[in-house]
């Protein structure tokens, strides 16, 4: 019985580019994939929270005059 499955009896090509051929460079290729999504991921999110950083602005918060360091009470 013959166990080829193609039903067209053309020749199948070796396409180096396969996906399912060439696991091991397949494999390298997610891995470097997911790795340069997480630092972009990561890098990106380290620039937005530089880029909106906290500005410190003591003179414009309104504070109870007692909850001072040296408090004025009435």
């Amino acid at each position: 019985m013959d166990q080829n499955h193609n039903t067209n009896k053309e020749e199948l090509l070796d396409n180096d580019l396969d996906i399912q051929l060439d696991k091991p460079n397949t494999s390298r290729f997610f891995f470097v994939l997911g790795f340069l999504g997480f630092f972009i991921f990561a890098w990106s999110g380290c620039y937005n929270l530089y880029k909106h950083k906290f500005v410190n602005q003591k003179d414009n918060v309104p504070v109870n005059e007692s909850s001072l360091y040296e408090p004025k009470y009435k």
